[in-house]
């Protein structure tokens, strides 16, 4: 029964968003209690459930909080500029170099592994450039998402260390035999934007930006570019702060918010001295990081729910014990195909943990190294950081201005593209078995 209601609660769920019924917002919130409720759960314990969602994303929200804030300083000091304008100049106006140039560098800072980096950076670095060239903003989040999934698939990224851990395989083992399934990805990646590109060319073609303003332009645009926020004799100096930032955030030896909370608060001072302007700054960013950071309450509510209720436990027996025995071989394929469908509607902790070792164990009765598994079972991270369960994605949408189910509707089939050429070239190199 509760694995009934939980593949109910993710389908009235997926509706009431894509059909605007709701706000994802207030989707996320009611829709678990309510079925919660019909599962028989009292709402003292709906209560402890939704506290327990909320202690574990509320590290993250902190994070995104104040990454918003420092980020936006920044930006209103004019740190961006000379890059953005670097960039205009070295594109021509051409939205195709754009949007390439927007793929490379979403898999390159993905490196470090956060895509809470990763967002901040590439949308800080290109938004603007879309907005001057008029570029569809949705080709910006829907590379991003999708670029990041296929990047959290490195051995510090979030899947390959949860897979490794929850079988006991080696990630050494795990990672090697997938270097060339990444690059396939990054190379269906920079193809995909390719034609977007080409496609955005076609409709916008090569803009001349001879004899524009690039000041003027940027204030046309970009709501935030005020002359006289502008700190140019700064510039080094926020600078400098944000590659310290940076180069501790890539360290990974101080904790992420921490970090944040004091670069922002260095960068404010230093920046805005006077008070009344540290307020004036303050709240020209706090209505998006109320947005960002009340979805990802929100979606703390959900998961806490869906996890308490045991919801999704039973949710991951059902489906296993649907693989019929005729198809036992081809399990190692069935898992990199369906792994991005399953993180889509839980949390990568509850299926890495839960569902995976069920999976394993199912495949070990073939003969089927659990290795190939887990392998396997990182393949659909492109479809994962599309979730409205991933707290980073909401930072996505809300730094690039657009809607959660938007952003789906776009970047939903690139990812699947990515997930199915990945899975032909693991299947193509043998780091999963076909029989």
């Amino acid at each position: 029964m509760l694995a009934i209601l939980g593949f109910l609660m993710m389908v009235v769920f997926m509706f009431l968003i894509m059909s605007k019924k709701m706000s994802a917002l207030t989707a996320l919130v009611l829709t678990p209690i309510v079925f919660a409720l019909l599962a028989g759960f009292h709402f003292n314990e709906i209560g402890t459930m939704i506290v327990d969602g909320i202690k574990q994303v509320a590290p993250i929200s902190v994070l995104i909080m104040f990454a918003i804030l420092y980020f936006g300083i920044m930006i209103d000091a004019g740190l961006f500029d000379p890059m953005i304008a670097k960039i205009l100049k070295l594109v021509k106006g051409d939205p195709l170099k754009i949007v390439v140039g927007t793929a490379i560098l979403t898999m390159l800072v993905a490196l470090d592994g956060d895509g809470t980096t990763t967002y901040m950076i590439t949308t800080t670095a290109m938004l603007p450039l879309y907005l001057i060239l008029r570029i569809n903003p949705l080709i910006l989040a829907g590379i991003a998402g999708v670029g990041m999934g296929i990047m959290n698939t490195i051995p510090w990224g979030g899947a390959t260390p949860r897979a490794a851990s929850a079988l006991g395989v080696d990630p050494s083992h795990l990672f090697s035999a997938m270097i060339p399934v990444i690059a396939s990805g990054f190379a269906c990646m920079i193809l995909m934007a390719y034609f977007l590109g080409k496609r955005e060319r076609k409709r916008l073609g090569i803009i001349d930006l001879k004899g524009t303003s690039f000041g003027g332009e940027m204030a046309a645009t970009v709501a935030e570019a005020d002359e006289s926020l502008k700190r140019p004799k700064l510039w080094w100096f926020n600078l400098l702060l944000t590659l310290v930032l940076i180069g501790f955030l890539v360290s990974g030896k101080v904790e992420l918010s921490v970090l944040f909370i004091l670069a922002f608060c260095i960068a404010l001072m230093v920046n805005y001295p006077n008070l009344e302007m540290q307020r004036e700054r303050i709240s020209a960013h706090a209505s998006n990081v109320l947005a960002i950071v009340s979805m990802i309450f929100a979606a703390g509510v959900f998961t806490g729910i869906l996890t308490g209720t045991k919801m999704v436990d039973e949710m991951a027996i059902s489906l296993v014990s649907m693989i019929p025995d005729s198809m036992g071989a081809f399990i190692p394929v069935i898992v990199a195909l369906t792994s991005g469908i399953f993180t889509f509607f839980m949390p990568n902790d509850a299926y890495f943990y839960g569902v995976l070792p069920i999976l394993a164990e199912t495949a070990a009765s073939y003969g089927i190294d659990p290795v190939e598994v887990a392998r396997a079972s990182i393949v659909g991270q492109p479809i994962h950081m599309l979730s409205p369960l991933v707290p980073s994605t909401h930072l996505l949408v809300g730094l690039v201005g657009v809607t959660i189910d938007a952003h789906q509707k776009f970047a939903l089939k690139y990812a699947i593209i990515a997930v199915i050429v990945m899975t032909a070239v693991a299947v193509a190199v043998g780091a999963i078995s076909l029989f």
